[in-house]
């Protein structure tokens, strides 16, 4: 019977990656996709829920250097948030 061919190349190209990756990839293209409506409290609460994510993660095996995005976000965002107009 075939092998299914591709199966061995994904997993060579993802196993250099880790969860903390994923999560960064899912903050941008949030990022990505909050910046259509025009909103800094939806840009701030969301950067508030990947704080605490990215510090969750750590937790779960990934790098360091992750949490520390995540209080510099937790820092940064209740700020944003304040400084909001609407």
């Amino acid at each position: 019977m075939f092998e299914f061919v591709p199966l061995p190349l994904i997993d060579d190209f993802l196993i250099k990656y880790n969860v903390g990756h994923a999560v960064f990839v899912l903050f941008v293209l949030s990022l990505l996709g909050a910046i259509p409506l025009k909103s800094r409290k939806v840009l701030s609460l969301n950067a508030i829920m990947f704080g605490v994510l990215f510090m969750l993660v750590v937790s779960m095996g990934a790098p360091p250097h992750f949490a520390y995005l995540g209080v510099a976000l937790l820092v940064i965002a209740p700020l944003l948030y304040t400084t909001a107009s609407r």
